[in-house]
């Protein structure tokens, strides 16, 4: 074997090693994660959804503000949590596959733009649930593809893309109890999530004179 190909095979190799220990962690992440939303859902259902009152988002309430951070983890029931937990879980799972760091800072920029922008547009209505990270997961996958110009990432992106567009439909304002507004700001801090933590390209030299 030559030394071209042997440190081929070695680059290869790490890179196969490091996406196989990026999947383990990205489903290690996403199971406790829904791990936690099942325990708090059974938690809200015993005390006849409390929490979901006194920690959603509120809509132009200053106390609402502190849904923006805990609204993600609350669902109106089992039947909304079951909606969004396989999308999440795929989504997610593809966020994060390609290192915690990112999809930690992916994750809190979602949460933190998606909540604020809700907040904004909602007013005096309580909105709960997972679907704006859904949405901000989509987003940043498909994005992430367009920016990174990596290859697995474009495929990645353009699987989501053409796997998931239906979900896009839940961006309309014509679906009673479901929170556009949470979908549409989630989607948005999802590609600036991608734009923000994109791959750092090296600056092209300056010919030499």
């Amino acid at each position: 074997m030559s030394d071209y190909s042997r440190s081929a095979y070695e680059s290869a190799k790490r890179g196969a090693g490091t996406l196989l220990t990026g999947a383990l962690s990205a489903i290690v992440v996403m199971a406790v994660l829904l791990g936690v939303m099942w325990a708090i859902e059974i938690v809200d259902f015993m005390l006849n959804g409390t929490l979901d009152r006194q920690f959603g988002i509120v809509g132009w309430e200053p106390d609402g503000l502190l849904g923006i951070i805990f609204a993600p983890f609350l669902h109106d029931g089992f039947a909304h949590l079951m909606a969004n937990s396989l999308p999440l879980l795929i989504l997610g799972f593809l966020a994060a596959v390609r290192g915690l760091g990112k999809f930690l800072a992916a994750t809190a920029l979602i949460v933190l733009i998606g909540g604020i922008g809700t907040w904004f547009t909602s007013p005096g209505t309580i909105t709960v649930g997972a679907s704006g990270l859904v949405f901000g997961y989509f987003g940043y996958v498909v994005a992430r593809g367009l920016f990174d110009r990596r290859a697995l990432d474009i495929v990645i992106g353009v699987g989501v893309a053409i796997a998931y567009y239906s979900i896009l439909w839940g961006l309309l304002p014509n679906q009673q109890g479901i929170s556009w507004q949470g979908h549409l700001f989630g989607l948005i801090a999802g590609v600036i999530a991608a734009w923000l933590l994109r791959r750092k390209r090296p600056a092209p030299l300056s010919p030499g004179y």
